[in-house]
Formats: C-alpha cells, sequence, structure tokens
C-alpha cells in the first residue's frame, strides 16, 4: 500500500494492552491511541521523515502490524523518541508535550518565573560542580523585590551543591533559596586557579505566572553626533501586542533620527518566524516583497507545496504590522551582540538579512538551529481546532529548515563573529546591560565612534574557557525553538495526508 495513514485514520485497535492516562475530567484515554496521533503526525510532517525508516509510508503491510507496533510503546513519548532522527547530532530541538495548554501559553510569553535570569557554568569540562550566575532580572518578580542583580553568583539551591545532575531539578522548583558566593580569578588571566568561594548569605526566591516583556532594554545613545539605537530583545514572542510594542519602539528610534543599532541577542532563544521577519523589516524597509528566507519541508510537502504554489515556500520583508505600517529604519548596517544562548529566530535574522546588509556580529558563536517546528495537535488537521478533547498531548517536531535568499542553511555550529569581534562575556566582570561601557555594546560602539574611545581588545583566556553548560531558558520546553504559524491550506493538507 502506497499510504496506510490513508487506511488506519483514527483507527485503533481495541484489544490493544495500554497503560493509561487522564484529561482535566478524569476521563481515560490510551497509550496507543495518543501513539496514533503522534505516528501519523511525525509521518505527515516531520522534517527528517526520509531518513527513518519507521516512518515510512509502507512502513507496515496491514492495520494489524500497525497496531503490533504501536502497542510496543507505553508511553507517547517513548514512541515520540524513537522515530527522532540522530538526536544529539541532527535533532536536538523535536519535542513533545502532555500539556498544550501550558504551551500554548508559553508561546505567549507567559511563564512561571521568579524572575532570575540565569546561566550555569563550570571551570572544566570534566567538572561535576557547577555554578549559576544571573544574567538578568525581570523587573516585578521575586528577584527584582529581593535584589538579586546581574553578576550575582551562587552557587547552591537550599544548601546543596549545584552539580550538572540536579541543576535544574533544583532550579525548577516554585520556590527555593540561592546560596550566594563571590568569584575569584586570583589576579590572572588563566581559569586553572579560578573558584567560587561559598559565602553565608542566601536569598529565598519565589515563582508565579508572570508575562515575560521579550524588550528588556531600548535606548537611544548620541555617539559622537551620531543616533545610536540599543534594543535589548529576549524573546521572538510572536504576540500582536508585543509586535505592535516593538513596531512603536522603532517608532521612537525613528523619531530620534537614529540611524545605526545595536541588536542584543545575546540570550535570545528564539520564537516566531513571523516575528524575525517583521523585526528585519524594521530594522531595513527597503527590501519589501524581497525574499527574507525560503522553506525546505520533508520531500512529500515540498513537492505538494510546489505543486500547489511554490509562493508558500517564501517569507518575504513586509512593511506592516497588521495593516500598521512598519516605522522601517532603512539601515544598511546593523550591530548584532550573541552568544551561545542565542538561537533559531535570532540566528535568522542574522542569516536572512546578510545578503542585504552589513550584519556586524559581536561576541560568541551562535546555538546552530536553522531548522523550525510547528504545534500538532490530535485532529483530523493537526491544527488546536478540532483537537482531541480526551488528551492535552501535542506534538513540536522539526518540520522544515530555513535558507536565506543565497540558499545559506545547515550552520548547524553556529553563526560566528569575525575574528577581530569575538568577545566572550566575563562571568566575574559582566557590566551593566545597556550601559556605553558593557564589553560587547562598547566594541559596537567603537566600531560606530571610530576614535578608539573604547578601545577593541582580545578576550583573555578566562572569557573563553570558561564552560557554559545551560541556562534558566533551558526549563522552558521551546527553548532554543523556531516556530511558524504559518496556516496551511486544508485541501493541501488533506492531499498530503490521503494522496
Amino acid at each position: 500500500m502506497r499510504h496506510l495513514k490513508a487506511l488506519i485514520v483514527l483507527f485503533i485497535v481495541s484489544s490493544f494492552t495500554v497503560s493509561c492516562f487522564e484529561d482535566n475530567d478524569d476521563n481515560q484515554i490510551s497509550a496507543s491511541q495518543i501513539n496514533d496521533f503522534v505516528w501519523k503526525g511525525m509521518n505527515a510532517f516531520y522534517l527528517y521523515k526520509d531518513d527513518v525508516p519507521d516512518l515510512a509510508n509502507d512502513r507496515f503491510d496491514s492495520n494489524g502490524a500497525y497496531a503490533n507496533y504501536l502497542n510496543t510503546f507505553s508511553a507517547p513519548e517513548d514512541l515520540f523518541e524513537s522515530l527522532i532522527h540522530q538526536r544529539q547530532t541532527v535533532d536536538r530541538f523535536s519535542w513533545i508535550v502532555n500539556d498544550y495548554i501550558a504551551l500554548e501559553q508559553l508561546f505567549s510569553g507567559i511563564i512561571t518565573s521568579n524572575g532570575m535570569e540565569f546561566g550555569i557554568f563550570r571551570f572544566s569540562s570534566t567538572d561535576t560542580d557547577v555554578y549559576g550566575y544571573v544574567r538578568y532580572v525581570l523587573p516585578n518578580t521575586s528577584a527584582s523585590s529581593q535584589g538579586v542583580k546581574r553578576g550575582d553568583i551562587f552557587y547552591g539551591i537550599n544548601d546543596t551543591q549545584l552539580t550538572t545532575e540536579n541543576w535544574r531539578t533544583l532550579t525548577g522548583a516554585e520556590n527555593y533559596t540561592i546560596n550566594l558566593g563571590t568569584y575569584s580569578d586570583k589576579g590572572t588571566p588563566e581559569t586553572t586557579d579560578d573558584s567560587v568561594t561559598t559565602t553565608s548569605e542566601t536569598i529565598a526566591l519565589s515563582k508565579a505566572q508572570y508575562t515575560e516583556n521579550p524588550v528588556l532594554l531600548s535606548r537611544v545613545f548620541d555617539v559622537v553626533g551620531t543616533k545610536v539605537a540599543y534594543l535589548m530583545y529576549n524573546g521572538f514572542t510572536g504576540t500582536e501586542q508585543f509586535n505592535a510594542e516593538l513596531n512603536d519602539i522603532f517608532s521612537t528610534y525613528k523619531s530620534a533620527n537614529a540611524t545605526e543599532l545595536v541588536l542584543d541577542l545575546r540570550y535570545n532563544p528564539g520564537g516566531s518566524v513571523n516575528t524575525a521577519i517583521l523585526l528585519s523589516s524594521l530594522i531595513t524597509g527597503q527590501f519589501t516583497g524581497e525574499i527574507f528566507s525560503t522553506e525546505q519541508w520533508n520531500a512529500e510537502i515540498q513537492q505538494a507545496f510546489e505543486n500547489e504554489d511554490p509562493e508558500l515556500l517564501i517569507n518575504r520583508f513586509v512593511d506592516n504590522n497588521e495593516g500598521a505600517a512598519l516605522n522601517s529604519l532603512n539601515l544598511s548596517r546593523v550591530f548584532v551582540l550573541t552568544t551561545n544562548s542565542s538561537a533559531s529566530a535570532s540566528e535568522l535574522v542574522i542569516n536572512s538579512l546578510a545578503p542585504y546588509i552589513n550584519v556586524v556580529q559581536i561576541g560568541t558563536t551562535t546555538r546552530g538551529k536553522y531548522q523550525a517546528s510547528r504545534t500538532l495537535y490530535d485532529s483530523p488537521n493537526f491544527s488546536r481546532s478540532g483537537a482531541n478533547p480526551s488528551h492535552t498531548y501535542a506534538m513540536q517536531p522539526l518540520i522544515f529548515k530555513s535558507l536565506n535568499v543565497n540558499g545559506v542553511t545547515d550552520y548547524f555550529n553556529g553563526l560566528s563573529p569575525n575574528p577581530n569581534n569575538v568577545l566572550g562575556e566575563s562571568i566575574h566582570n559582566l557590566g551593566v546591560l545597556g550601559d556605553e561601557n558593557e564589553p560587547l555594546l562598547a566594541r559596537a560602539i567603537s566600531i560606530i565612534d571610530g576614535s578608539g574611545r573604547f578601545p577593541i581588545t582580545k578576550p583573555s583566556k578566562s572569557e573563553n574557557l570558561i564552560d557554559i553548560t545551560g541556562s534558566s531558558k533551558d526549563l522552558l520546553p521551546l527553548s532554543n525553538d523556531m516556530y511558524t504559524d504559518k496556516e496551511i491550506p486544508d485541501e493541501l493538507i488533506k492531499r498530503i495526508l490521503f494522496e
């Protein structure tokens, strides 16, 4: 048979041996019913379908064989993971959740947070002890009211030393107390003698529901007569409200006659493709209608798009947001501050703008995520409408990879600055975000200024060798995600599923 899924849509064998899950109404649904959704969704949309033998259209020769296969997985998560192509090297970013309501809140910027956004580091790749450092603090949160500040170091939670194995569990709790420490570099540039000294100081923190505005900082500097806009943007949260606010911020830049922009994406893990297009169109404005990026899906969907309408595979620069004209700056150059925490939609902006304007990247190499995902629900066409009310499982598999207008993609190892602009953050001397003397921003100003007011210096050894192993963003299921909310025509979905 060519397409077993056309024969087994919604088919469940009643004699399955199952484990059960409960929804909010205490109704039970079998694991194999959810497994059916998982396999069909991955079979239809997964980017790397052609590389996974168990997703082949002719994998099963009968409904019974398909049923027996599903029944070998006691949990949907196990089936999902078995279908991932090269988890450690190729697909590091697909995931499944058992509560899509919480997921949808995350996409809207609603999180549970104590306001302390942190990174995790260790002095050697062989160390098991790790330490936290505060990157920034969200306003009107427990951390802000308790006086937590950027650069604070903590070695433990509730008097337990942080390790590679426990830091996610300890910092994932609703309430906890951080044990503060101090960083010592012994006055040398090497990390071999660096250490964190424990103190008796502690800070108690509590999490609460919080809506994070992706704009943390926005200001305009006067640099020797040049107006320089600075935007610290921490997430491509694709909501109508935040996109409108972003357009308003660029109106302020435009009114101030800003002719340079420093875009701070150092802690931005990504988000909405549409918002990445919007931001890039605000930075430019002279390329409306030109190709921003193109999409490459699995072979079946790619062919279906090309047969239906190749334009569906193209994302173009825009000149409006929900009908409101964009306050574009028409820049020919943009400075982008990056670290390894800059991912997905952040990288999409850099890669897609590079063929059009001078993108001056400053900092360190980005994460390396060029693929996008989409939320798949258990409904006939995998959309939110008509989702099975008996459970709240949803998947976020990779469905396409992005290419810029020149076809550049597959930057698995990330996007790197020019060697002259490589500058790592120094954990023991982070500087104040948005301050002209903060090292990464100062580097950009040095280039704009040209007078040497902020001289360019090479990063110290410690800035290169400290091993950053994670961050508070890693606790979120959409960490480093780039997602699309592009509407796929129903008729095209039907052809993909049933032809």
